[in-house]
């Protein structure tokens, strides 16, 4: 039996809920083989971040070289890169193998307000990593970290796409679920195309690792054969799911949960 290769580049959770975790349920949730490459090693629970290690960057180099050399990855994410000698060694590596289905998710801090990613980490992200990008994946506040400008409504996310387009992804995803009300909005750009992505809100706290899934999902569905804009519809479809599914566990946010109802009992 074969199955599409997807490769996420990402950190490692230990409390289960986001990063390299999320990213390998999801991959197996939509029928496509995971392999993974950990950049920083995380103490983590539904309450915080306590603490984190980020490998060295030979061993990062060394894991992405063992399965680009063996696998035929046909996608590929980055998540929690950490540093930026990291950014830079991965962007050179994936350029190396001619990734070209790559969906790059700048995580940058995280949902208790622990930054993930160094003070060059963005610029290092914009230099060497976007242009190689299929699909960029910034939340709000992401995406004015990267601009140095607040996004604060659909308006300012439609213009964020823009500017951000023009750092050299192929497609940009500006994430609005931070905005609040009753729908999810999201904004797709290509360069041509400005969609609106709209969903009801779900309605619950344990919503922890859904930037990973998404990216996840379009990383696994880029790797089916879909084309952008299809693999990010889809991908806000499984978040969706996802977050119907969520988990109370720990005594925090509990993480959203990409796996068939089936798998729940």
């Amino acid at each position: 039996m074969r199955l599409p290769v997807a490769l996420t580049i990402a950190g490692s959770d230990s409390g289960g809920g986001a990063g390299i975790q999320a990213d390998i349920k999801t991959f197996y949730t939509l029928g496509v083989h995971g392999a993974c490459v950990i950049t920083s090693i995380t103490s983590q629970n539904t309450r915080e971040v306590m603490e984190r290690y980020d490998l060295p960057v030979a061993t990062v180099i060394s894991q992405m070289e063992a399965v680009l050399g063996d696998m035929e990855v046909v996608a590929a994410k980055t998540g929690m890169l950490a540093n930026a000698a990291i950014v830079r060694a991965v962007a050179e590596v994936l350029s190396e193998y001619g990734i070209e289905r790559l969906v790059v998710d700048p995580v940058a801090i995280s949902s208790s307000g622990r930054p993930l990613l160094d003070a060059g980490g963005l610029d290092a992200m914009a230099e060497a990593l976007l242009p190689l990008a299929l699909v960029f994946t910034p939340n709000l506040a992401e995406a004015a970290a990267f601009l140095d400008s607040e996004v604060e409504d659909a308006e300012g996310m439609r213009k964020a796409a823009r500017r951000l387009k023009g750092l050299g992804p192929a497609c940009v995803v500006v994430k609005g679920g931070h905005l609040g009300g009753g729908e999810s909005l999201d904004i797709f750009f290509d360069g041509k195309e400005m969609v609106e992505l709209k969903t009801a809100r779900i309605p619950t706290a344990d919503d922890h690792g859904t930037g990973c899934v998404f990216s996840a999902a379009i990383a696994a569905r880029l790797a089916r054969g879909e084309a952008p804009l299809a693999a990010v519809t889809g991908a806000k479809e499984d978040v969706g799911r996802a977050l119907e599914r969520s988990l109370h566990v720990g005594k925090g946010r509990g993480p959203v949960n990409p796996q068939p109802d089936n798998h729940t009992g």
